[in-house]
């Protein structure tokens, strides 16, 4: 069999980086793709074919999904990585930021996956890798759309796992812990930003300060790391439906299964206010 093809959403930065290079160097034909292409050049380098890909513009899917198919005619791993997330107090963010993170996060998931199903089907074989988060099943202040969407990521996984197994295609979750990107530095502005005055101004310097301690190497977990879970995922024999991966990832998750919900409130809450000191 000729190489297993490969597609990785939002591999300009973090996670999606390091997947499709380690999917590369394991022997998979990896097709790479973010809105930012000149971040991918170190990839195109290694051999990876880097396109432009925005998860909100259905023209530029169907042109991503299209040219793998027509350059290798199947498409074996998509791995949905593309997401962001965007925190402030809800009656201060607008809606319209609300709907931005569900059509990164969550439809431009789906259209992904729609979009390369047929190819699966016709070869009885394929794999949707969908990068989640302990954000999908656990929860901050101040992080009502993200967490909404992320919530929304593991019960689409779900359902889907159901519906595509008479198909011979798996679905599994990656769920991170924090990580070292720029992703929480990236929050913590934005958070600043909508809700750093008003009401809810000491509830954001905290999260604020939460946020970007993610970025901290001594307390979060390397990229590479978690595409080792995706690589995984990717190749297992039976692949597992979840993978929680980094620091502190299989504890939380597996506290919020045993705690009753109030319980883990003020879990949550003193955690949070240690880290932000």
């Amino acid at each position: 069999m000729s190489q297993p093809v490969a597609i990785v959403t939002g591999a300009s930065t973090g996670i999606g980086f390091e997947s499709a290079k380690l999917l590369s160097a394991k022997g998979f034909t990896v097709y790479a793709g973010a809105r930012r292409v000149d971040r991918m050049e170190p990839l195109k380098a290694l051999g990876i074919r880097v396109l432009p890909l925005d998860v909100t513009d259905d023209a530029s899917m169907q042109s991503l999904v299209a040219t793998v198919t027509r350059e290798q005619g199947r498409i074996d791993v998509l791995v949905n990585n593309a997401g962001f997330g965007s925190f402030g107090a809800l009656e201060e963010m607008e809606l319209a930021e609300g709907r931005r993170q569900f059509d990164v996060n969550v439809f431009g998931l789906a259209r992904m996956t729609q979009l390369v199903l047929p190819s699966m089907r016709a070869a009885g074989r394929g794999r949707i890798i969908n990068i989640s988060s302990i954000g999908g099943k656990f929860y901050e202040p101040l992080g009502t759309w993200y967490h909404a969407t992320k919530f929304a990521v593991e019960g689409l996984s779900d359902a889907l796992r159901l519906e595509l197994k008479p198909h011979g295609i798996s679905v599994s979750i990656i769920e991170p812990a924090s990580t070292v990107t720029e992703w929480g530095r990236i929050a913590a502005a934005g958070l600043l930003a909508g809700s750093g005055d008003g009401p809810y101004a000491a509830q954001a310097r905290e999260m604020a300060a939460v946020l970007t301690s993610t970025g901290r190497p001594a307390t979060s977990t390397q990229p590479h790391v978690v595409a080792g879970a995706v690589l995984q995922a990717a190749t297992a024999a039976r692949p597992r439906t979840r993978y929680p991966v980094g620091r502190g990832a299989a504890a939380i998750t597996g506290l919020r299964r045993l705690l009753p919900d109030r319980v883990y409130d003020l879990a949550v809450t003193a955690v949070l206010k240690r880290v932000a000191r």
